[in-house]
């Protein structure tokens, strides 16, 4: 399998995967900062965005992605531990990975997996409520996003500025987040998972939450105990969990302060 990917600048890589229903796109308000003098190659996971689809029967989730990470960065000629940076989805696979000796440092940004028992029934169905919305009334989901007003009323579950992303980039975003066909089996794998294990991990981590991150709330979401006990954890003030257009600024800051 390879991933489809987006690579700017020189330098060292600095690898960055996005999360669930998104794709590497989702990046571009930050690429050209990380990209000054790091070489960054923003992945789509498979199924999503023009990554192929998993193969039938073939396992799902974050540990799995990383495995297949290990084997997309080998076949770039990438090899040796990376600097990953993941948001949501892409945050628990980056954990995943360095569990695998794949990381030189993490940056999870609002990352998942860090629940105890069961995934957050409540963010699931939110998803699939947006996603029958988005199926049954298209036009008007498509209006709405063209005024900022529009996307404050439909994305503060993603966004904590959503008048911030651009009217074209919050049709495209939906568009893709409709077209993934494996966000249910996605769901399904990550539901009864969690992540754990990470005191294996001896590399830099940070995890940075965005305060107004109503999708994996403080409360049942963001637990530190299968974290190394190292890992710096901060928040991103006025963020979401998609920080990328909240504050691109202080976004493109974490990740370079987390993988210096």
């Amino acid at each position: 399998m390879v991933w489809n990917r987006i690579e700017r600048g020189a330098g060292r890589p600095l690898i960055l995967l996005h999360g669930i229903g998104s794709a590497c796109e989702i990046w571009e308000p930050v690429m050209g900062m990380l990209a000054a003098d790091r070489h960054v190659i923003a992945f789509d996971l498979p199924g999503h965005g023009s990554s192929p689809a998993p193969r039938p029967g073939e396992p799902l989730g974050p540990r799995h992605f990383a495995k297949q990470l290990g084997e997309e960065l080998h076949e770039l000629g990438v090899d040796g531990p990376v600097d990953l940076v993941g948001n949501s989805l892409g945050g628990w696979t980056a954990l995943e990975a360095a569990k695998l000796g794949l990381a030189r440092s993490v940056v999870g940004l609002s990352p998942a997996g860090l629940w105890h028992g069961p995934g957050p029934t409540s963010s699931v169905t939110g998803f699939r409520i947006f996603r029958s919305m988005v199926r049954r009334y298209p036009h008007i989901v498509r209006a709405l996003l063209q005024s900022a007003a529009g996307r404050t009323v439909l994305l503060p579950m993603i966004l904590g500025r959503p008048w911030r992303m651009p009217a074209p980039v919050a049709v495209e975003s939906v568009r893709m987040f409709d077209q993934t066909t494996i966000l249910d089996d996605l769901f399904a794998a990550s539901q009864n998972d969690q992540f754990a294990g990470g005191d294996v991990i001896d590399v830099p981590v940070t995890i940075a939450f965005g305060t107004r991150d109503w999708l994996l709330n403080r409360r049942t979401c963001q637990f530190s105990d299968q974290l190394p006990t190292s890992a710096r954890w901060i928040e991103l003030k006025g963020c979401g969990h998609v920080p990328m257009w909240d504050d691109p600024e202080l976004v493109a800051r974490t990740v370079l302060e987390g993988t210096n």
